[in-house]
């Protein structure tokens, strides 16, 4: 979307300020509760939502690159989204002084001002572990109050991941990828399969760019997995096992996703990928 540029605003700001639209960004963190440290709890949050935001831009990006066959500027748009998770992770540590006696003050005000929420979760999050493969249409029900974002959520819910145009295209690549890993109903989990895993056996130890492509994708889903488990202590440190998300604990919500790893074959066929030599400590994995 392209920004229109009065002559008022050219007058009132520099270009910076007009570019980055500094005049509207720093209006929009308004604090309900008088603890102090709310405006950087909502600073961080913001953080994480414009970096959810643009790592779904970068994993459409490299959809359309893949659907292109174009594996070099697929590479780029996914090496960005690895470059993404240092800072976004890094928001984590920004809070960690938070304590339940900080955070009980801001959601109880929060609740109070807003109406109570069941969960943290923004929809630019849930469209971006849309994208990872990680589909669960449950999680639609709670954003029933904004149409066009359970419109677009039911659309990504039904669309390909970036994992299944991986598939695609490694099919394309003549890797022994069935089409029934590619060609199905999108909105249900993904199911791991041994063809899977001896694909990226053969990518990993007969293709170069297989394997650069598989080992990109394995430091997405370890950055992931790094956001959620930072989000898991941090949760530990501010609630412990107090009822937050939908009726449980947020520690029993949240450990099981530490489960849900983006693209598993890239891990499970490491079982197989490689020859170990005579001495070598680790044998060599049944057939």
């Amino acid at each position: 979307m392209n920004v229109q540029i009065t002559d008022k605003d050219r007058f009132e700001q520099t270009p910076y300020s007009m570019w980055l639209q500094t005049e509207i960004l720093h209006t929009l963190q308004r604090t309900v509760s008088d603890h102090p440290g709310e405006y950087s709890f909502i600073v961080n949050c913001q953080v994480m939502e414009l970096y959810w935001a643009l790592i779904v831009r970068e994993l459409q990006a490299a959809q359309s690159s893949l659907r292109q066959n174009d594996l070099a500027k697929a590479q780029q748009a996914l090496r960005r989204v690895v470059d993404a998770h240092e800072p976004l992770n890094a928001t984590w540590r920004s809070l960690s002084w938070l304590t339940p006696s900080d955070l009980l003050p801001m959601l109880g005000a929060a609740g109070a001002t807003l109406g109570r929420d069941t969960a943290l979760q923004g929809w630019t999050y849930r469209h971006m572990v849309y994208l990872f493969g990680i589909k669960q249409g449950e999680h639609l029900e709670h954003f029933k109050p904004q149409p066009r974002r359970w419109q677009q959520l039911n659309e990504a819910l039904n669309a390909p991941s970036v994992y299944d145009d991986v598939l695609a295209f490694l099919h394309r690549e003549k890797l022994p990828i069935p089409r029934a890993q590619f060609e199905r109903d999108f909105a249900q989990p993904y199911k791991p399969s041994p063809e899977v895993e001896r694909a990226w056996q053969i990518g990993y130890d007969e293709r170069p760019e297989i394997k650069n492509l598989g080992e990109t994708l394995a430091d997405i889903a370890e950055e992931f997995t790094t956001w959620k488990y930072r989000h898991l202590m941090l949760t530990r440190r501010t609630l412990g096992s107090r009822k937050a998300y939908f009726g449980v604990s947020g520690i029993e919500w949240l450990t099981p996703t530490l489960e849900e790893i983006p693209f598993p074959e890239l891990f499970s066929a490491r079982t197989f990928i490689g020859d170990p030599p005579a001495g070598c400590p680790v044998g060599k994995a049944k057939e």
